[in-house]
């Protein structure tokens, strides 16, 4: 495997051409998927752990159907263990801040876009500066996770479509055109936002993903795009 792949363009690009990066979350901008460290509270990581692993994979279609599977694992962990894989678990990618910070710099809004949960991408948008967040709402109960998610404004899941949904919010508020953002991810949920924008790159990615991206990072930190953008 090359540890950088680029398809569909010459670099270098200009940061100049762009307006907006929307960012997954899990697994891109960190190094956990937040679910499995919750569910391992529970005792059930192996088993929330498979279906997020084939979820990502593009196995499982339907992301909706395979979060409200991991979900119902967690029913009556205590919400405790959120503090506990924030504190404990959860660390950037190598480059994260660094290519955010150049992102920011070259004057681009950033975008926060994660079918996780709130509790940690408000940390995250906070220690990185990102302009707009969308995530789920854990449903907590007498200090236990029920198993649920709370509806908001915009629905109750974030999944592949919303994602999409919200980077083209965003580029809509600030005046971009889709060809003027970027999106960056992991999984086969960020297929649908990466097909919309401009540039569309793969940290460390399932397979599925590579293939479609125009840039895959398979090797090294974030911060390697920042080499192909002048």
């Amino acid at each position: 495997m090359n540890d950088l792949v680029i398809q569909g363009f010459t670099p270098p690009l200009r940061r100049a051409d762009f307006r907006l990066a929307a960012f997954d979350m899990d697994s891109t901008l960190i190094n956990i998927e937040c679910i499995d460290e919750i569910a391992a509270a529970a005792g059930r990581k192996a088993e929330v752990a498979a279906i997020t692993e084939a979820a990502m994979r593009g196995e499982i279609a339907d992301f909706k159907e395979s979060l409200r599977r991991r979900l119902a694992l967690l029913r009556g962990v205590p919400a405790t263990a959120l503090e506990q894989v924030l504190r404990e678990r959860l660390q950037f990618n190598p480059g994260a801040r660094a290519l955010c910070a150049a992102l920011k710099a070259a004057g681009l809004k950033l975008v926060l876009v994660s079918g996780g949960f709130t509790f940690f991408t408000r940390h995250v948008a906070a220690e990185l500066g990102m302009d707009w967040v969308r995530s789920n709402e854990l449903e907590i109960v007498d200090g236990q996770l029920t198993g649920r998610l709370l509806m908001q404004p915009w629905g109750e899941i974030c999944d592949g479509e919303e994602k999409r949904r919200m980077l083209l919010q965003c580029a809509a508020e600030i005046g971009a055109t889709p060809a003027q953002c970027i999106a960056v991810g992991d999984g086969a949920n960020d297929l649908p936002m990466m097909s919309a924008a401009g540039l569309s790159v793969a940290y460390h990615a399932k397979p599925r993903v590579r293939e479609q991206a125009m840039v895959a990072i398979n090797e090294g930190g974030l911060d390697r795009l920042l080499d192909l953008l002048a």
